[in-house]
């Protein structure tokens, strides 16, 4: 009853004067609601609104109008005004976000350099020639404009025939002294590919991928990191199960340590992967598998209490979500090249020690499979 009480005084503050966006209340409340967000954020998101429809009447414009650009003018107008409490931009992209949604305004023009052009065609080339994943594709265009954006660039703009093979040895030598030995040897086979398509393309005039060099590193050279059962359990006992994230993190682990899944398995499962009658779930994997796995009845018990407890009626298909509004995957699937920032799939707020744990349990999860 109270939230209903409360609920209407958000919608009635908000119709007092919401100016030209006055249409637009109860659709992006409810928008807003599907995404998790607090009655006092939506209060204050509301009132926000209100406040750009105020200024778009006196400033003449129509709905239509509102971009970046325009928002850019309101915070400055409301800054100069001395309201210090104005959002910025961040805090203008929920209401963009549902107006494009709406079809009420356009999407953002995207201005596309001589650079952007060729990262478009290489990433088309990796897709349609190669077949790689998307998330390779991701990870092959980022290295791809960090690379070009340093050594393929002059006073004139992108020029690709400047790349040499100093070029290239130099670039490997700054990802050498900052990655390891593993991550170098992914760096190799980016530049190559790169170089490889900027050659059959006549970007450059020579196959500069062989002139890229190897990194030394061999499996079995190092002693294989190990996780005892003692350190996985001290790790869930980390796991505040008084508090949703504990909860969820909880369930998280129990999936790394008890069915030997990657950070990034976890983070994809969906709830259609969940099998409660034949105590299954399918877990897709490397090279577009999907394998199906048995259900441990601690781990399922863990899932349970994250689902009715924590997790709640999310719009989003994933199963593990942010806990911040919007309640959104934990990490998102890479479809461009900012995909990335949206979250990360590995649990938080533990201890040091337990940190170190899961990052050991992350890498070598694998190991636990015939402990746990």
């Amino acid at each position: 009853m109270g939230f209903l009480v409360e609920e209407a005084i958000v919608v009635a503050s908000s119709r007092r004067k919401p100016g030209r966006l006055g249409p637009q209340v109860d659709g992006y409340q409810a928008w807003l609601g599907k995404r998790g967000y607090s009655p006092d954020t939506v209060r204050n998101m509301l009132k926000l609104l209100g406040q750009i429809g105020r200024w778009l009447e006196v400033e003449n414009l129509a709905v239509t109008d509102l971009d970046e650009s325009q928002l850019d003018r309101f915070i400055a107008a409301r800054r100069a005004a001395g309201d210090r409490r104005c959002p910025g931009p961040r805090g203008m992209r929920p209401l963009l976000g549902f107006l494009r949604e709406s079809t009420l305004i356009s999407a953002p023009l995207v201005q596309t350099t001589a650079l952007d052009g060729l990262l478009d065609r290489y990433q088309r080339w990796m897709v349609t020639d190669r077949g790689l994943a998307e998330a390779t594709v991701l990870r092959y265009r980022k290295t791809a404009r960090r690379f070009l954006n340093v050594h393929a660039m002059s006073k004139t703009g992108f020029d690709p025939t400047l790349l040499t093979g100093a070029a290239v040895n130099t670039f490997l030598l700054g990802e050498c002294a900052r990655v390891s030995a593993g991550s170098a040897k992914g760096r190799v086979a980016e530049l190559r590919s790169l170089l490889r398509f900027l050659y059959l393309g006549g970007d450059t005039p020579a196959q500069l991928g062989m002139a890229v060099p190897p990194v030394g590193g061999w499996r079995l050279a190092t002693i294989p990191q190990t996780v005892t059962p003692e350190a996985v359990q001290r790790l869930l006992d980390c796991c505040d199960k008084s508090m949703p994230v504990g909860i969820r993190d909880f369930a998280m682990i129990m999936l790394l340590a008890r069915l030997g899944l990657r950070s990034i398995e976890v983070a994809r499962l969906g709830l259609a992967v969940l099998d409660w009658r034949a105590g299954e779930i399918v877990v897709r994997g490397k090279a577009r598998r999907h394998d199906r796995l048995p259900l441990p009845r601690p781990v399922g018990e863990a899932l349970v209490d994250y689902l009715r407890e924590v997790r709640g009626r999310v719009t989003d298909p994933h199963m593990f979500s942010r806990l911040a509004s919007p309640k959104t995957a934990s990490h998102r699937e890479p479809a461009s090249e900012n995909a990335h920032a949206s979250g990360q799939s590995n649990p938080r707020r533990l201890s040091s020690e337990s940190a170190a744990l899961r990052i050991c349990l992350n890498c070598r999860t694998g190991t636990q499979r015939a402990v746990c």
